[in-house]
C-alpha cells in the first residue's frame, strides 16, 4: 500500500491528474486481465520520469515501466507498488530524411504508419506489433525476418541516477528478444532508427501482405500477448506445443491457441492465474516429452 505522504510527493512531480490509485491493470495489458495496482502515474516527459524514479528509488518503492502492456501478465492480486506509464504524453514521432525518432510511448504500428507515408522502408514487420518502441526495443522485437536491432541507431534511456545517455547499436548488446537493457536498470525514452528510401506503394503493399499472414496464422480475434514462449534453440515452440498433444488445452478461461499453438488466449473469462497455470503446464509437458524448456516470453508480474 502506497501511504497518503507519498501519492502527495509525487503530485509534485507531476500534475495530480496523472495520477490513478487502485488502478485495475486488465485495462492496460493486452491479455485482459489483471487486479489493481497500488499507484499508475501517466509520465509526460523524460524530466518527471527523471524525478520520480530518483524519488522512488531513494524511498526503495517498487516501481513498473509500464508501455502498451503486450507483454505483460498482471497477478491477479495486482501490483504492490507504482506503475509508470510511458504512453500517449510520449509519443511523438519525428523525421528527418531516412532517420525515424520516435519517442518511447510511440505505438510500434504508430510509427511503421509513419514511416510507410514517408516512402521509408524496413519497418513493416512492426506495423502489426501492438506494443510501444519503448517496450519493442527493451526486448529487440521482431517478426517475419525483422527486428528492431537491424534499424536501431540510437536508444536514449535515463540511468539510476536520472541522467540522460545515448546508446548506439552496438552498446544495446541486441539479441534475441533481449538487449542490455533487460540486464541494466534503464528506461528508454526515444529511439531512432535508420531507414531505406522506396516506394510508399511498394511498402504499403509489402505491410498489408505481412497483415494477411498474421491473420491467417495468428488468433488475432482473442486476447493475448502474442508469442508467449521464446523459441528455444534448434526448435519453434508453437510446434513443439502441438506435437506434444497441447493444442487447445485449457484451465479456466485460458487455453491454447489451435490456429498457433505458441499463443496462450483469453477466450474471454480468463484470470491471470489461469493464464499462468496453462503457461506452467506447458511448460511441465514440453519438458516431460522434449527434454526442452520453453522460456516465457511474456514478463510475469505482481501477486497470483
Amino acid at each position: 500500500m502506497i501511504s497518503d505522504t507519498i501519492i502527495q510527493s509525487i503530485t509534485k512531480f507531476v500534475p495530480k491528474e496523472n495520477l490513478f490509485l487502485k488502478e485495475p491493470m486488465d485495462t492496460h495489458t493486452t491479455f485482459r486481465t489483471g487486479g489493481e495496482a497500488d499507484c499508475l502515474v501517466e509520465i509526460e516527459n523524460a524530466e518527471q520520469l527523471s524525478k520520480l524514479q530518483n524519488y522512488l528509488r531513494q524511498l526503495d518503492i517498487s516501481f513498473f515501466i509500464l508501455g502498451n502492456g503486450s507483454n505483460l501478465l498482471v497477478g491477479d492480486g495486482g501490483y504492490a507498488g507504482v506503475v509508470l506509464h510511458i504512453g500517449r504524453h510520449m509519443a511523438a514521432v519525428k523525421i528527418e530524411g531516412n532517420q525515424v525518432t520516435a519517442q518511447a510511448g510511440a505505438l510500434m504500428s504508430r510509427v511503421s504508419k509513419a514511416a510507410c507515408d514517408n516512402s521509408l522502408s524496413g519497418l513493416e514487420f512492426a506495423s502489426g506489433i501492438p506494443g510501444t518502441i519503448g517496450g519493442g526495443v527493451v526486448m529487440n522485437a521482431g517478426a517475419y525476418g525483422g527486428e528492431l536491432k537491424q534499424i536501431v541507431t540510437s536508444v536514449q534511456v535515463l540511468d539510476r541516477e536520472g541522467n540522460l545517455l545515448k546508446l548506439d547499436n552496438d552498446t544495446m548488446e541486441f539479441g534475441y528478444r533481449t538487449s542490455v537493457i533487460k540486464r541494466y536498470p534503464f528506461i528508454v525514452t526515444e529511439v531512432t532508427m535508420a531507414l531505406e528510401r522506396d516506394g510508399k506503394d511498394a511498402v504499403k503493399a509489402r505491410m498489408e501482405a505481412l497483415s494477411v499472414k498474421r491473420r491467417e496464422k495468428q488468433p488475432l480475434e482473442y486476447p493475448s500477448a502474442g508469442s508467449t514462449f521464446k523459441r528455444p534453440e534448434g526448435h519453434y515452440a508453437g510446434e513443439l506445443i502441438m506435437n506434444a498433444g497441447l493444442a487447445g488445452f485449457q484451465i479456466g478461461g485460458a487455453r491454447v491457441s489451435e490456429k498457433h499453438c505458441g499463443f496462450v488466449i483469453n477466450t474471454g473469462n480468463a484470470s491471470s492465474s489461469d493464464i499462468l497455470a496453462v503457461i506452467k503446464e506447458v511448460r511441465k509437458v514440453v519438458k516431460e516429452q522434449f527434454n526442452v524448456d520453453l522460456e516465457p516470453e511474456v514478463v510475469i508480474l505482481g501477486k497470483f
